[in-house]
């Protein structure tokens, strides 16, 4: 892939804030079978066992959930400072810093609805503690033995208060691609999935019913097979972890899912997207209709009312 596609490597990590970091820390590490990775201040640091890098994920204490940052690693010096030069000459503005552990400098800027956006380049590998080494010298870190064992964080699925110009800066600004898409009969975009690779998708635009900004729909990690997934809604209903909707094949991407909130209020997601990729260069962009989302998901299964009214941070009233 020729730059500007290609520019970006992959999604690298995300912050959630947490009103209960306690909890929060205790469903990632017990229930999805994350792995503690030190801290910086208040935070907690945690990875997937597939993961290659420092962290995965940053819970953040806060009087409130939300999302605070986004990482995307970009596939060279060369390719970050390009994607930087084309921020700035959109007039957003950004700024370098040096704040997170395992994480060269990262350029912050921000998408039009504000959720923030940090790009990156030089990354600390992670080296597996004696206790921690996998059987096999290709796997970062032994999988876990307990709880889910999701892979690695696959996507986010931001809110925001128009579809269009976000999706628009994540493609002309940092080089994705559409693939799927839902227009509304108004001729709205409702919903927009890009990816930067040849995943289905990394990044996911929903319109907020609310018209607020800056709000967060869920984060996902991506599991081995469906049966991980089914797995994952039995050791919920045994742990308590509140189930909203799934499992079940959504229609769009034909993701396998499961829909859980996470003690701080985060929606998340556990996926099984492994198996179709993005990779004909001359993907054409699919649009669904309202009327075809009317019928629901894959097999029929409606979508669920609080999938369009949940975010986070939440909306008094």
């Amino acid at each position: 892939m020729t730059p500007p596609l290609g520019d970006i490597a992959h999604l690298g990590h995300v912050e959630l804030l947490t009103p209960d970091l306690e909890g929060s820390v205790r469903f990632f590490t017990e229930y999805l079978g994350l792995t503690e990775n030190g801290g910086s201040g208040d935070s907690v640091h945690l990875r997937t066992w597939d993961d290659y890098e420092h962290h995965s994920l940053t819970l953040t204490p806060h009087t409130t959930s939300g999302i605070r940052r986004t990482a995307l690693r970009t596939s060279s010096e060369d390719a970050l400072q390009r994607r930087v030069k084309e921020i700035e000459a959109s007039g957003r503005p950004g700024r370098w810093a040096e704040d997170e552990p395992g994480i060269g400098k990262l350029y912050v800027t921000s998408d039009p609805d504000g959720h923030e956006i940090a790009l990156y380049w030089e990354s600390e590998w992670y080296q597996a503690p004696p206790e921690l080494k996998p059987g096999l010298k290709n796997q970062p870190q032994a999988k876990p033995g307990h709880g889910v064992g999701v892979r690695r964080l696959d996507h986010v699925n931001f809110l925001a208060a128009s579809v269009e110009p976000n999706g628009d800066f994540i493609r002309k600004q940092l080089g994705a691609r559409p693939t799927e898409q839902i227009r509304l009969d108004d001729g709205r975009i409702a919903a927009q999935w890009l990816t930067f690779s040849n995943k289905s998708y990394d990044v996911v635009y929903t319109e907020d019913w609310s018209g607020s900004q800056g709000r967060l729909h869920h984060i996902a990690f991506a599991t081995d097979t469906r049966e991980d997934v089914l797995r994952a809604a039995d050791l919920a209903l045994d742990t308590g972890v509140f189930i909203e909707t799934g499992p079940h094949k959504h229609a769009i991407q034909q993701t396998f899912f499961l829909y859980v909130y996470e003690p701080g209020g985060n929606r998340v997601e556990l996926c099984n997207p492994l198996t179709r990729l993005v990779l004909a260069p001359d993907w054409p962009l699919i649009t669904w209709t309202e009327d075809e989302r009317k019928k629901g998901q894959a097999w029929g299964l409606k979508t669920i009312e609080s999938f369009h009214t949940h975010g986070t941070p939440p909306i008094e009233g």
